[in-house]
């Protein structure tokens, strides 16, 4: 993704934070006819997504309530280093839009944070419990406070937002007009995760 590449490239700090897209999705899911079929045409975000080595997989039958997902989300950003929090995102994304995995599985959420290395005991302990229900439901509050309508939203220095996949170039120049310094050098690019 650009904003990671951002991130390792950029003296920068990157913070995830809860945005509920789609509120209206009851609590178990719901169904979806897929609006694509093998010989559609491919969309211009399936083909950046191919340049970019992620793969949009056709054919999800089923649209996740992902108030669970942005829970482990959370609680990954509290107990992991950055790279397990973007290498947790990165395993959910493949989950989800790649493998047409279920969000609101509680073994799917478990099995990406241990295989970052992280408790997954641990965290399926504080989903089941609700330890992280308020935390997510402030964060989603305060995002709808400062007008996020749409994911991805970057927002700089507390202060700019950014709205939608945006190729390199747009981070460069945010960056540069914040003042913000290229890392001297760059932080590894960690290998492809591995399914666990």
């Amino acid at each position: 993704m650009e904003v990671e590449r951002a991130y390792r490239e950029w003296d920068v700090v990157l913070e995830w934070a809860p945005f509920f897209l789609d509120p209206s999705i009851p609590p178990e899911g719901r169904t979806r006819t897929p609006t694509t079929t093998p010989d559609t045409p491919p969309s211009a975000m399936e083909l950046r997504g191919e340049a970019l080595g992620i793969k949009f997989a056709r054919g999800r039958t089923f649209q996740p309530h992902t108030h669970r997902a942005l829970e482990a989300g959370e609680w990954v950003s509290e107990h992991g280093n950055p790279e397990q929090v973007l290498e947790y995102h990165r395993r959910l994304f493949r989950a989800h839009f790649t493998d047409h995995e279920s969000l609101m599985d509680l073994d799917v959420l478990v099995r990406e944070a241990t295989a970052t290395g992280l408790d997954g005991a641990a965290l399926r302990a504080d989903l089941e419990s609700g330890a992280l229900v308020e935390a997510v439901d402030e964060g989603i509050a305060q995002a709808n406070a400062i007008g996020v309508t749409a994911i991805p939203t970057f927002i700089f220095d507390g202060k700019y937002a950014v709205v939608g996949a945006q190729e390199y170039p747009t981070f460069v120049r945010v960056l540069e007009q914040l003042g913000a310094r290229r890392r001297e050098t760059p932080l590894p690019q960690p290998p492809e995760p591995s399914r666990a």
